[in-house]
């Protein structure tokens, strides 16, 4: 199983649109898999489901459910001040001990704006997810500038295109 997670609590965002067509790539291979968004996180999750509350929260151990499930994970991660959204890591923060990422696979994608594609955020996240003992592909998307190459449902560059197609032919035979 492949859980796509969209790394933003943002509302209607573009990295859950891209998850979305992400998830729509792999139906068309008849790949299962689910998507955790971060914006359906209960709103008090680091007070209700993490330390002393850990176990607690119904809604967050229903997510944690599914990272124990998946096999694989692909993380949809916008650029926020040069790295990724503060929320990620609290989420990954509060997933259980020992980390259910652990000998897990994972793909990364990075949005941004800017002229980089999210590369330094994808960088402090491959760390994090090291560390937790995840096994992260080399093929990185870095999809700069993505108002321009995104309309909201699909993708106008066909280099970046491109680039999604191998990397979900390398996810599904990592």
């Amino acid at each position: 199983m492949i859980t796509i997670i969209s790394g933003t609590n943002r509302p209607a965002s573009r990295s859950r649109a891209i998850a979305d067509l992400y998830a729509s790539m792999l139906d068309a291979r008849q790949e299962a898999y689910h998507i955790v968004d971060l914006a359906d996180l209960p709103a008090d999750f680091t007070v209700s489901a993490m330390y002393k509350n850990a176990g607690k929260n119904k809604e967050f151990n229903k997510l944690i459910q599914v990272i124990e499930n998946s096999d694989k994970f692909v993380f949809v991660v916008p650029e926020y001040n040069s790295s990724f959204p503060g929320v990620l890591k609290a989420f990954i923060d509060a997933l259980s001990y020992p980390c259910p990422f652990k000998d897990k696979k994972g793909a990364l994608i990075g949005l941004s704006s800017g002229m980089q594609g999210s590369g330094l955020a994808l960088s402090h996240l491959t760390d994090i997810l090291h560390y937790l003992g995840m096994h992260i592909m080399a093929m990185k998307l870095k999809f700069a500038h993505i108002e321009k190459n995104f309309d909201g449902k699909i993708i106008t560059s066909d280099l970046y295109n491109d680039l999604m197609e191998e990397q979900i032919e390398q996810l599904i035979r990592f």
